[in-house]
């Protein structure tokens, strides 16, 4: 069913794609597309859910604004997907967003805030890499690093090493296999993957600095200058990840992608079923 939609339904090659040029691999190819048109679809809001740190198990409609978020997406691209009266391409979009949104909702930093714009607005030295000020607005207290940025690519680059994505994808499978079937068990629950998601954040990405980082008020930033000067705040904080706090991360995130990859391939197959 997906490589069907995908392959007659191919992306739009004037779409300028994040990561360069389309690949064989239909499911590879999708999984940037959400990103490589989010600024033109202005559905930005629906790659991350807002849970304010400190805050623990409820309703996260509160948390789901009118623009939308992530676990609302899913549900939504989900209803698409399974039903065959649906325009194929709608299909093949929706198949696009499931394979990029389940990733986006289990990076722990796609389901908090403490008013830092999901770690955007908190620099910090990754390895020996020292915060600098984002040259294009200096004045809105940009840094790269920052925290958010470290968890989307650093922490998994780094340590994958020599490997690549298709081998590492390997061996996450060999050493996660024997939690599959417990993770298949628990069927598909968006919300309780986006609170698993949020408490990750606190205890893996927040708490293991040394430095303590305190609960912020809840609101929303246009800018990291915000908030008290948010992001200069935090760059005087110094905060560093260095190899221990990499060697943890690291293994968040490995389980992490694995628990992705499994429900996703949840989704898909509940998915097929309906419509078939």
């Amino acid at each position: 069913m997906v490589q069907k939609l995908l392959a007659d339904n191919p992306i739009d090659p004037k779409v300028k794609r994040w990561c360069g040029n389309a690949t064989t691999d239909v499911m590879v190819d999708a999984c940037s597309w959400p990103d490589d048109v989010r600024n033109e679809r202005k559905n930005g809001p629906w790659h991350y859910i807002d849970i304010p740190r400190g805050n623990h198990k409820g309703d996260l409609a509160e948390y789901c604004g009118a623009e939308g978020c992530v676990t609302r997406a899913i549900e939504e691209q989900r209803a698409i997907l399974k039903d065959k009266s649906v325009d194929s391409l709608k299909r093949a979009e929706a198949i696009r967003y499931l394979i990029h949104f389940v990733g986006d909702l289990h990076q722990p930093l796609h389901a908090v805030t403490n008013a830092d714009n999901g770690g955007n607005c908190v620099p910090v030295k990754y390895l020996h890499h020292e915060p600098r000020p984002n040259s294009l607005h200096p004045e809105g207290e940009d840094y790269s690093p920052n925290l958010h940025q470290v968890w989307d690519t650093e922490i998994v680059e780094r340590h994958m090493e020599v490997s690549n994505p298709l081998r590492y994808a390997d061996e996450l499978d060999e050493k996660f296999h024997s939690e599959f079937a417990a993770w298949e068990a628990a069927g598909i629950h968006v919300d309780n993957w986006a609170w698993e998601s949020h408490a990750r954040a606190e205890t893996a990405v927040y708490d293991a600095f040394p430095e303590k980082i305190a609960i912020e008020p809840d609101m929303k930033l246009k800018s990291c200058s915000e908030n008290n000067h948010m992001g200069k705040r935090m760059f005087e904080k110094h905060l560093a990840v260095d190899e221990a706090y990499q060697a943890n991360a690291a293994k968040t995130a490995q389980t992490s992608l694995a628990q992705a990859g499994v429900r996703l391939a949840m989704i898909l197959n509940d998915a097929a079923r309906a419509a078939y």
